[in-house]
Protein backbone atom coordinates (compact mmCIF):
# COMPACT_ATOMS: atom_id res chain seq x y z
CA UNK A 1 0.00 0.00 0.00
CA UNK A 2 2.96 2.26 0.81
CA UNK A 3 4.32 1.77 -2.52
CA UNK A 4 1.10 2.67 -4.72
CA UNK A 5 0.97 5.84 -2.31
CA UNK A 6 4.47 6.48 -2.98
CA UNK A 7 4.07 5.89 -6.73
CA UNK A 8 0.36 8.40 -6.90
CA UNK A 9 2.14 11.18 -5.23
CA UNK A 10 4.88 10.95 -7.48
CA UNK A 11 2.79 10.65 -10.49
CA UNK A 12 1.09 13.77 -8.78
CA UNK A 13 4.15 15.69 -8.53
CA UNK A 14 5.45 15.29 -11.84
CA UNK A 15 1.80 16.23 -13.43
CA UNK A 16 1.73 19.29 -10.75
CA UNK A 17 5.84 20.41 -12.07
CA UNK A 18 4.77 19.48 -15.95
CA UNK A 19 1.45 21.70 -15.13
CA UNK A 20 3.49 24.77 -13.48
CA UNK A 21 6.26 24.40 -16.62
CA UNK A 22 3.93 25.07 -19.28
CA UNK A 23 1.97 27.61 -17.73
CA UNK A 24 5.33 29.48 -17.39
CA UNK A 25 5.94 29.51 -20.33
CA UNK A 26 2.21 29.93 -21.83
CA UNK A 27 2.78 33.47 -19.97
CA UNK A 28 6.05 33.89 -21.16
CA UNK A 29 4.84 34.21 -24.44
CA UNK A 30 2.02 35.82 -24.13
CA UNK A 31 4.31 38.29 -22.14
CA UNK A 32 6.55 38.52 -25.23
CA UNK A 33 3.24 38.69 -27.55
CA UNK A 34 2.08 41.53 -24.95
CA UNK A 35 5.20 43.34 -25.25
CA UNK A 36 5.30 43.51 -29.61
CA UNK A 37 1.39 44.42 -29.42
CA UNK A 38 2.42 47.52 -27.31
CA UNK A 39 5.21 48.54 -29.66
CA UNK A 40 3.13 47.51 -32.48
CA UNK A 41 0.10 50.16 -30.92
CA UNK A 42 2.76 52.89 -30.00
CA UNK A 43 4.20 52.57 -33.53
CA UNK A 44 1.05 53.05 -35.50
CA UNK A 45 0.10 56.13 -33.03
CA UNK A 46 3.15 58.06 -34.19
CA UNK A 47 2.78 57.06 -37.58
CA UNK A 48 -0.54 58.51 -37.32
CA UNK A 49 -2.23 54.86 -38.40
CA UNK A 50 -3.90 54.91 -35.11
CA UNK A 51 -6.01 57.71 -33.73
CA UNK A 52 -7.33 58.34 -30.76
CA UNK A 53 -8.77 61.50 -27.95
CA UNK A 54 -5.28 60.97 -26.46
CA UNK A 55 -2.76 58.41 -26.21
CA UNK A 56 0.54 59.63 -23.88
CA UNK A 57 3.40 57.30 -22.62
CA UNK A 58 5.50 57.27 -19.17
CA UNK A 59 8.42 55.84 -18.33
CA UNK A 60 6.11 52.79 -17.21
CA UNK A 61 2.77 52.59 -19.43
CA UNK A 62 0.50 53.68 -22.42
CA UNK A 63 -2.05 55.62 -21.74
CA UNK A 64 -4.93 55.43 -24.62
CA UNK A 65 -8.56 57.69 -24.33
CA UNK A 66 -10.71 56.88 -26.86
CA UNK A 67 -14.03 58.35 -25.89
CA UNK A 68 -13.40 61.24 -22.96
CA UNK A 69 -14.37 59.00 -20.45
CA UNK A 70 -12.76 55.75 -20.57
CA UNK A 71 -8.67 55.60 -20.36
CA UNK A 72 -7.00 52.14 -21.17
CA UNK A 73 -3.53 51.88 -19.37
CA UNK A 74 -0.90 49.01 -20.75
CA UNK A 75 2.43 48.36 -19.09
CA UNK A 76 5.53 48.56 -21.22
CA UNK A 77 8.32 45.62 -21.30
CA UNK A 78 10.18 45.91 -17.98
CA UNK A 79 13.23 45.83 -19.91
CA UNK A 80 12.93 48.26 -22.46
CA UNK A 81 12.04 51.87 -22.40
CA UNK A 82 10.48 54.21 -24.87
CA UNK A 83 12.40 57.31 -25.44
CA UNK A 84 11.02 59.55 -28.20
CA UNK A 85 12.95 62.64 -29.77
CA UNK A 86 12.61 65.43 -32.03
CA UNK A 87 15.33 67.06 -33.25
CA UNK A 88 14.97 70.80 -34.06
CA UNK A 89 16.40 73.56 -36.27
CA UNK A 90 14.23 76.45 -34.89
CA UNK A 91 10.91 75.17 -33.17
CA UNK A 92 10.34 73.16 -30.32
CA UNK A 93 8.07 72.65 -27.35
CA UNK A 94 8.65 71.81 -23.85
CA UNK A 95 7.49 68.53 -22.72
CA UNK A 96 8.52 65.62 -20.39
CA UNK A 97 5.79 63.01 -21.13
CA UNK A 98 5.27 61.86 -24.86
CA UNK A 99 1.75 62.58 -26.35
CA UNK A 100 1.59 60.14 -29.18
CA UNK A 101 -1.46 61.94 -30.32
CA UNK A 102 -0.13 65.82 -29.67
CA UNK A 103 3.38 66.41 -29.74
CA UNK A 104 4.44 67.24 -33.15
CA UNK A 105 8.23 67.85 -34.13
CA UNK A 106 9.60 70.50 -36.20
CA UNK A 107 11.42 68.09 -38.69
CA UNK A 108 8.95 65.56 -40.17
CA UNK A 109 9.61 62.58 -42.35
CA UNK A 110 13.47 64.10 -42.23
CA UNK A 111 16.86 61.04 -42.27
CA UNK A 112 19.03 61.10 -39.45
CA UNK A 113 22.20 59.72 -38.44
CA UNK A 114 22.00 58.55 -34.19
CA UNK A 115 24.59 57.49 -32.18
CA UNK A 116 23.75 56.00 -28.76
CA UNK A 117 26.55 54.90 -26.12
CA UNK A 118 25.84 53.67 -22.89
CA UNK A 119 28.00 55.28 -19.37
CA UNK A 120 30.50 52.35 -20.10
CA UNK A 121 30.60 53.20 -23.56
CA UNK A 122 29.19 50.03 -25.66
CA UNK A 123 27.52 51.26 -28.62
CA UNK A 124 23.67 50.58 -28.67
CA UNK A 125 23.48 52.55 -32.01
CA UNK A 126 26.69 53.73 -34.32
CA UNK A 127 25.55 56.31 -37.15
CA UNK A 128 22.12 54.50 -37.87
CA UNK A 129 19.87 55.86 -40.48
CA UNK A 130 16.56 56.65 -38.71
CA UNK A 131 13.65 58.44 -40.43
CA UNK A 132 11.40 60.89 -38.10
CA UNK A 133 7.68 60.05 -38.43
CA UNK A 134 5.22 62.08 -39.32
CA UNK A 135 5.17 63.88 -36.29
CA UNK A 136 8.60 64.98 -36.55
CA UNK A 137 9.76 62.02 -33.66
CA UNK A 138 12.49 59.34 -33.87
CA UNK A 139 10.80 56.73 -31.64
CA UNK A 140 13.68 54.35 -29.45
CA UNK A 141 13.24 51.51 -27.25
CA UNK A 142 16.29 51.43 -25.42
CA UNK A 143 17.69 49.34 -22.58
CA UNK A 144 16.06 50.24 -18.62
CA UNK A 145 18.03 51.94 -16.21
CA UNK A 146 20.70 52.73 -17.81
CA UNK A 147 22.47 56.69 -18.97
CA UNK A 148 23.48 57.23 -22.72
CA UNK A 149 25.25 59.73 -24.75
CA UNK A 150 23.10 60.67 -27.85
CA UNK A 151 23.85 61.98 -30.83
CA UNK A 152 21.54 63.15 -34.10
CA UNK A 153 22.90 64.36 -37.03
CA UNK A 154 21.19 65.83 -40.12
CA UNK A 155 22.99 67.59 -43.03
CA UNK A 156 25.73 68.42 -41.08
CA UNK A 157 24.38 70.01 -38.22
CA UNK A 158 24.74 68.17 -34.94
CA UNK A 159 23.28 67.85 -31.62
CA UNK A 160 23.97 65.64 -28.18
CA UNK A 161 22.60 64.93 -25.11
CA UNK A 162 22.39 62.68 -21.98
CA UNK A 163 19.32 61.17 -21.54
CA UNK A 164 18.75 57.87 -19.12
CA UNK A 165 15.82 55.36 -19.30
CA UNK A 166 15.15 55.24 -15.01
CA UNK A 167 11.26 55.04 -13.85
CA UNK A 168 10.07 58.39 -14.02
CA UNK A 169 12.64 59.64 -16.61
CA UNK A 170 11.42 61.50 -19.61
CA UNK A 171 9.88 59.72 -22.74
CA UNK A 172 9.87 62.80 -24.99
CA UNK A 173 13.37 64.67 -25.41
CA UNK A 174 12.40 68.27 -27.25
CA UNK A 175 16.20 70.07 -26.46
CA UNK A 176 18.31 68.55 -28.65
CA UNK A 177 18.56 71.16 -31.15
CA UNK A 178 20.62 70.11 -34.19
CA UNK A 179 23.48 73.27 -34.73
Amino acid sequence: MKKITLIATGLVAVAIGTYLIAGNAQREEADNQGASNIKQLVHDFSTRKATAQSASITSSQLSITEDGTTTKAYALPDNEFFLSIAPYMEQTHPCATHSLTGCQGEMKDEEFSVTIHDSDGNSVMNKTSIKSQPNGFIDLWLPRDKTYSVTVEHEGKIAKSKISTFENDDTCITTMQLG
